[in-house]
């Protein structure tokens, strides 16, 4: 398998590097039969991509096979973000490029320096993602990254931005809700969980994000952090 680098993750403040770590204590009670993980949001700059990259690194470095799969296939751009690039800068094909029959699943699928983490980001965002993810290539998909890997993890779109987030659930063994603390509305977070719901998506548990922490206060000038975050298992 090819390897790529990924960069710009930065060193979280020790207080949000414990809370990803309890979150991936807590993933690891769900039970043998959750595998596929979305991890969601009910708007953007709630944090949930970041979340999830902890997260997926985190469970990888202790020593269980992950795979962080890259679903915005609307308007993605975490491999910029992240620097996501292999040997002399090649850049490899995403998500949407196996979903469109572009490339197989080899060759979209790299390893990465942190442990057992292997991960598919999308390079090409589509102009109709709902077909591809409706289509049965992406079943498919999940089906053969959960034989492989202990933990699929989806970053998903904001389930109450566009109907895309709604049709990943229905194919997922559950989900984390991730929540900004003091501005996501709270009418609009039970809408979210409604949807995934609705989808046969159950909510494995909830991340409130910048939520502050009573006495102390934590910042991290590359993510943007307030106040750390916890998690709250429903």
């Amino acid at each position: 398998m090819k390897t790529v680098t990924v960069s710009n993750m930065g060193e979280l403040p020790y207080a949000m590097e414990e809370a990803i770590n309890r979150l991936r204590v807590n993933v690891g009670f769900f039970g043998e039969n959750v595998r596929k993980i979305m991890i969601t949001s009910t708007v953007p700059g709630e944090g949930k991509s970041t979340i999830s990259m902890h997260l997926w690194r985190q469970m990888a470095e202790a020593g269980t096979p992950s795979v962080f799969v890259d679903m915005d296939l609307r308007a993605s751009v975490l491999a910029e973000t992240y620097s996501y690039e292999g040997e002399e800068g090649t850049k490899y094909p995403g998500t949407s490029d196996y979903l469109s029959g572009r490339c197989s699943l080899d060759e979209c699928l790299v390893h990465t320096q942190f442990g057992k983490a292997d991960i598919l980001l999308n390079r090409e965002n589509a102009v109709n993602p709902s077909m591809l993810i409706t289509g049965k290539k992406f079943s498919d998909m999940l089906d053969q990254l959960a034989e492989k890997y202990r933990y699929v993890f989806l970053d998903t779109p904001p389930i109450g931005l566009v109907s895309d987030g709604e049709s990943i659930a229905s194919q997922c063994d559950g989900a984390i809700l991730v929540i900004r603390s003091g501005d996501t509305p709270t009418r609009a977070v039970r809408t979210s969980i409604s949807q995934l719901e609705r989808s046969g998506c159950p909510v494995l548990g909830y991340v409130l994000n910048r939520a502050e922490a009573p006495g102390k206060k934590y910042y991290s000038k590359h993510y943007g952090y307030g106040d750390g975050y916890g998690y709250y298992s429903k």
